[in-house]
């Protein structure tokens, strides 16, 4: 089945030109795994190098534009982007299988970076004068060069334009590599942005992960990776990169736990943050809960309170307005998780399965799973060991807040983290001891103001991103001294 194939169906951004595949691979709904939503090209080792010689051959002006005319580029983009948001919605659910609310959601924050990197250019930039004696010094910024930008399936819109707008009104060019599995709507949206900007200025390849990314991270011209997606991935981007000593960028995975305290208020309001911690699109998102510890006096209360807030999710396609939970985005995932929860039972823990269908009678036609809380798995198994990266969460009990600490950081990730307690002094002074990038109160989320993100310690991360947009990420900073 096919229906309103995208204009980038099959097709990729060399130099202002959009070309067609000579070979390419379908992209299939989740919720429906026999409709095609689109094709994605599969670029060669010849179409990636074209793109390498784009992007350094564009450089040289674009990195010498006025910050102004880069500021009004992005921002009549993103005047643009605003109003084609709503009729596209539906071709990023079909592709990736979030509901309609969280997709939409996605779209508008791209508007949002876009709007918001355009304006903070302008202030950011200025030199920043020192004086030592009679010795006058400026710290003043530059462009680094061509940047790769390589982002995953799970939220790929907001992931990848919060990597290529500060890269672009930075000055750099960029190269952006999406995921195969949900690379439609991105490619959609970045036609519209880069027709505001000179040929070359933004590129776009698709296909290989591996061809693709050892080509840019071994290319001595390509400056900047920033990648999105597994650890394991991005331990082998930093090993292609090191001949060339590239600055890297990267959130990687994430284990986060949440840790519920024995003062903690487990209202319905909190209970339903939880969820939203936990399932926000369906469990796939790095910085979600993976792993929930709760004080031995509350573990009952809360197991039973998670499992009736689960009750209410109603899991279907998310072009419905009913759903409130998709499918998993690709059958490599749905398999691992779901072969993930079942060796948990196999080893002893028990399984709380939740949550209503919304169409049973279509049910197995997508990578559809209900949210389940596992019960009795202890700290070694794998199930919290891993990162699920699905509808699917343990909790575990501990006896004190130092046992709970020394339980949340054992692990080799450190993404988020969060405190469920009264006490705000109480979650301020154990989230100086849990090892993450971010930790929240009595929630587990995002930040509400899209200019700042903290990339994960340890495995989860490098590159300290604080906010500006993250234009310091790909900027080179250098001292004018008279």
């Amino acid at each position: 089945m096919t229906t309103g194939w995208p204009d980038v169906s099959a097709r990729y951004l060399i130099g202002g030109q959009w070309r067609k595949a000579s070979d390419a691979a379908t992209v299939h709904n989740p919720a429906s795994t026999r409709e095609i939503v689109g094709e994605v090209a599969l670029c060669t080792k010849q179409d990636v190098a074209e793109a390498i010689d784009s992007a350094a051959d564009a450089f040289a002006s674009w990195s010498r534009s006025e910050l102004a005319d880069r500021a009004n580029r992005m921002s009549a983009a993103a005047r643009e982007l605003q109003a084609v948001v709503e009729q596209n919605v539906p071709l990023f659910v079909r592709e990736n299988g979030k509901v309609l609310v969280e997709a939409k959601k996605d779209l508008l924050r791209c508007v949002q970076i876009m709007a918001g990197g355009a304006e903070e250019l302008l202030e950011w930039w200025h030199p920043e004068k020192l004086e030592s004696g009679a010795q006058k010094v400026q710290i003043r910024k530059r462009p680094r060069g061509v940047t790769a930008v390589i982002t995953p399936w799970n939220s790929p819109l907001i992931l990848t334009f919060k990597r290529v707008v500060p890269a672009v009104l930075a000055g750099n060019t960029v190269i952006v590599k999406p995921a195969t599995n949900c690379p439609l709507t991105v490619m959609t949206f970045l036609q519209i942005v880069a027709a505001h900007f000179p040929p070359g200025v933004i590129n776009i390849v698709t296909g290989s992960g591996s061809m693709i990314g050892g080509m840019l991270c071994t290319d001595p011209r390509v400056r900047t990776i920033a990648f999105v997606g597994g650890t394991e991935t991005g331990k082998e981007i930093m090993r292609l990169s090191a001949g060339t000593v590239k600055k890297l960028y990267m959130e990687l995975g994430g284990n986060d736990p949440a840790l519920v305290l024995d003062d903690a208020v487990l209202d319905a309001d909190t209970v339903q943050r939880l969820r939203f911690g936990i399932l926000r699109a369906a469990g796939q998102v790095c910085s979600a809960v993976k792993r929930v510890y709760v004080h031995e006096s509350r573990y009952e209360e809360l197991v039973d309170k998670l499992a009736k807030e689960f009750g209410r999710v109603v899991v279907g396609n998310g072009i419905q307005p009913d759903a409130t939970m998709g499918p998993l985005n690709n059958k490599s995932q749905f398999d691992f998780v779901r072969s993930l929860v079942e060796r948990a039972q196999q080893s002893g823990a028990q399984v709380i399965r939740a949550g209503r269908k919304l169409n049973p009678e279509t049910w197995e036609d997508g990578y559809f799973m209900e949210p389940a809380i596992v019960t009795g798995a202890d700290q070694g198994s794998e199930i919290v060991k891993e990162e699920q990266f699905g509808p699917v969460i343990p909790v575990i009990p501990f006896s004190d807040a130092d046992e709970a600490v020394a339980l949340a950081n054992d692990t080799e990730f450190g993404l988020r983290a969060s405190v469920w307690t009264a006490d705000e002094a109480r979650a301020a002074e154990l989230a100086d001891r849990l090892e993450a990038g971010a930790v929240f109160h009595n929630n587990h989320t995002i930040f509400q103001d899209l200019h700042l993100d903290f990339p994960g310690l340890k495995e989860s991360g490098l590159s300290r991103e604080t906010r500006h947009c993250a234009l310091e990420l790909f900027t080179d900073t250098y001292g004018f001294a008279n």
